[in-house]
């Protein structure tokens, strides 16, 4: 008997009527045939009551003491949730995070889980009762209680998915599904069908509030099919899986961080070294970083710029005082800043989605600050005041407002959902990383590779005015050539400069195309590398564990290999170093991640 993972966030337990409601879902679903494991939220505002009611007692409440306090939300719509089962007729039994066997470690207010114990829960399900499960909470090895941090109790469902090898876990929610953006901010978003979990990665990192990134890093992990339902109405909502068969669509959605800011440390050393210091000093400080890059070094010297949240300023800043103070250069900083992206599978074979992208921003006088590019993305860092109207604007240039065709519901025991379980050749090696993790939430270095087929064109003194992106990636998209890496650090006096990657055989004629567009300004500057060595870390997790970062440099460092250009995404941390050093950098960084 196939089993079903229900979960229920705080908007659709808020009173009795939305209890009873979700109740009679899950003693549908198990009349249909299924085992069901509901996890819940604690009730509306009830964390937000608790955190208020803490704050009346102390202005520092202590961790351990939090988790004990904000853990009885959930406990209580646990003990509700199954009084509404049993008075539609059904057997069901409540279990917090302890009971359940939910091990984690001892980081208070944001723990991570290790393990989870599947006995109980199983004897429960074989025994014909419902199983509810308090999310969010956890237990460490000295039986304390934890919590799991922001969108706790949706990876708590997606966990529990995994371990028990779930047909299906379903997340309802007040909205009816993944939308190609915020339907607040652009009124004619639309509903996504199926999205892929590499795109759910980018755009929950992205701003994307329907879940949060720790339940998509399970889900593709783990291999768990996740789809997001409304919780008011049998809407068919938005799977979350494996990439889809068909072709894709050439941008997926638009998401948006609001409040970045950006710390560039100017004139550091173009040396090796330089990266490893920057991130052992984030990933020590346990500052998560968005947007990296670091430009071609010239003269020497190189210019290093990252984002963080505008809350954690104060400290970055501090991380680079430090590293400045070691490596030489200067430190600046910029605030009130957004990040806006495009996400979707199918730029990686077509040719002008960022030219397209620039091109919108410039036509609404959006100038660029940064940007960074994956596979699947391209991210562009710009004033906070003009996030909004960027973000609409690049959502009507792509289109993304015409609806398309529905696909056909996908039921809980439909065939037509593409398991991702069954497909052994795609996910052997992934697994078997896996099956070696110490903590079911460690990171997961799936792949690196290189790429020597590649090289390097920039672009300097370019003036720092809305357009001039859009003019240089046009011209290289209407000569139909296909652009890998971009890079556009933070500009300096007024003048940017931008980096990018193009097959080899194609940079001649790059480079004509770009002078074409250039125009005759006489400051602008070209220069070129035949060839490049790119090095790419691939896994899940890269982006909330920061110790990736700081473990792909220090190894880097050690072997005296430098690192000349920085891209990274959610999935995925990229570098160039010279084509001669990425046999030697391939070796090396294999055996610190352990992947043959």
């Amino acid at each position: 008997m196939s089993i079903v993972v229900q979960k229920f966030g705080g908007t659709s337990v808020a009173d009795a009527e939305r209890i009873s409601r979700a109740a009679l879902r899950a003693v549908e679903t198990k009349r249909a045939g299924h085992q069901v494991v509901m996890v819940v939220s604690a009730r509306g505002k009830k964390t937000d009551e608790l955190v208020s009611l803490a704050s009346e007692i102390t202005k520092k409440p202590r961790p351990r003491e939090m988790d004990m306090l904000l853990s009885t939300g959930e406990q209580e719509s646990c003990a509700l949730m199954a009084m509404a089962v049993h008075e539609l007729g059904e057997e069901a039994i409540s279990l917090t995070g302890a009971q359940i066997g939910v091990k984690t470690d001892g980081s208070h207010t944001k723990a991570r889980i290790i393990s989870i114990s599947t006995q109980r829960m199983k004897d429960a399900l074989d025994a014909g009762q419902i199983v509810i499960a308090a999310g969010f909470q956890g237990v460490d090895e000295n039986f304390d209680i934890t919590t799991l941090g922001r969108g706790g109790s949706d990876t708590t469902a997606a966990a529990l998915a995994a371990v028990l090898d779930a047909e299906l876990c379903e997340i309802y929610t007040d909205v009816e599904g993944v939308f190609t953006t915020d339907p607040r901010v652009v009124a004619d978003a639309a509903k996504v069908e199926q999205v892929s979990y590499d795109e759910m990665l980018e755009l929950a990192s992205l701003g994307a509030g329907v879940m949060h990134s720790r339940s998509i890093e399970f889900a593709k992990k783990y291999h768990v099919n996740l789809k997001v339902k409304p919780s008011y109405s049998n809407g068919p909502g938005t799977l979350i899986g494996p990439v889809p068969v068909a072709p894709a669509p050439m941008v997926t959605g638009v998401a948006f961080v609001r409040n970045e800011a950006r710390v560039s440390l100017i004139d550091v050393p173009d040396q090796p070294g330089v990266m490893s210091e920057v991130f052992s000093r984030l990933s020590e400080n346990k500052i998560p970083v968005d947007m990296v890059v670091q430009n071609v070094g010239v003269n020497g010297t190189a210019d290093i710029s990252f984002t963080v949240a505008e809350d954690d300023l104060e400290k970055a800043l501090q991380v680079g005082d430090a590293a400045t103070a070691s490596l030489g250069g200067t430190v600046e900083s910029l605030g009130n800043m957004s990040k806006v992206s495009v996400v979707g599978h199918g730029m990686q074979t077509h040719t002008g989605v960022a030219a397209q992208m620039f091109s919108i921003l410039a036509e609404h006088d959006v100038n660029i600050n940064m940007v960074t590019t994956s596979e699947i993305k391209i991210s562009v860092l710009i004033d906070h005041d003009l996030c909004e109207k960027a973000t609409r604007a690049i959502h009507s240039g792509f289109h993304l407002d015409r609806k398309e065709t529905a696909t056909p519901e996908i039921g809980v025991a439909s065939p037509n959902i593409p398991r991702a379980r069954t497909d052994r050749d795609a996910t052997k090696l992934e697994e078997d990383i896996v099956s070696r993790l110490s903590g079911m939430e460690d990171t997961v270095v799936s792949d690196i590779y290189g790429d020597d087929s590649q090289a390097r064109v920039t672009i300097t003194q370019l003036p720092d005015t809305p357009g001039i992106a859009a003019r240089i990636f046009a011209a290289v998209a209407n000569g139909g050539i296909l652009v890998d890496m971009i890079i556009q650090n933070a500009a300096q006096d007024g003048r940017a400069i931008i980096s990018l990657t193009v097959p080899s055989d194609d940079v001649g004629q790059c480079i004509e195309l770009l002078r074409t567009a250039a125009g005759d300004n006489p400051d602008v500057q070209f220069s070129f590398d035949q060839r490049i060595g790119k090095l790419s870390v691939v896994g899940i997790g890269l982006r909330s564990h920061t110790d990736v970062g700081a473990r792909m440099f220090r190894t880097l460092a050690d072997n005296s290999i430098n690192v000349q250009m920085v891209n990274t995404s959610e999935i995925k941390v990229s570098v160039v170093v010279a084509a001669e050093e990425i046999d030697k950098a391939l070796t090396a960084l294999r055996g610190t991640f352990g992947v043959s």
